[in-house]
């Protein structure tokens, strides 16, 4: 096999390079990453403001996916709560309240950011999130789980919210 479809494709290469003794330890860790991905994947999409299984779909077809594409045998990639806001943020005014246009803006949005992290990766453009500095990036990952927190406080304490966003919640509360 050429040096550029295993470039291109490393997944080949690991699995011809694969050890039988690994086979035991990995079964289990794909067991674990199951057992916490599966449930992950389904409130993430839930909290995007889609049915539970879509969140199945970004769970298990990134992981195979990757398996083929991904540089690293020992990466774990899965939903992630940062994405579950930015698709909601994204998806839910122009869905505008249908259950099927959201998942299928959300299937649009999913195709049109792996066409631009295939193009970034063809470029070598990973460069670029240095340019983000740390304080920012910890800035808006702490925005998102508050949101996330403060949004599941009425589902927590069994009270009823009639605003819309952060700042309504936060009024009301």
């Amino acid at each position: 096999m050429s040096d550029g479809v295993l470039r291109l494709i490393p997944g080949i290469g690991v699995a011809r390079a694969y050890d039988r003794s690994w086979l035991a330890p990995d079964f289990i860790a794909g067991l674990v990453l199951t057992a916490i991905l599966i449930p992950v994947g389904m409130g993430y999409a839930q909290a995007a403001g889609l049915p539970a299984i879509a969140g199945l779909y970004a769970t298990i077809i990134p992981l195979l996916l990757y398996a083929l594409f991904g540089p690293s045998r020992i990466l774990v990639i899965g939903p992630d709560s940062s994405l579950a806001a930015i698709i909601a943020a994204t998806v839910a005014p122009l869905a505008l309240g249908d259950p099927a246009r959201a998942e299928d803006l959300a299937a649009a949005l999913a195709l049109i950011s792996g066409a631009f992290c295939i193009a970034f990766g063809v470029l070598r453009l990973g460069l670029l999130t240095d340019l983000l500095s740390k304080p920012i990036r910890i800035g808006y990952l702490n925005g998102i789980a508050l949101t996330v927190f403060i949004g599941q406080l009425p589902k927590l304490f069994g009270f009823s919210v009639d605003g819309e966003g952060v700042p309504a919640i936060v009024l009301k509360a």
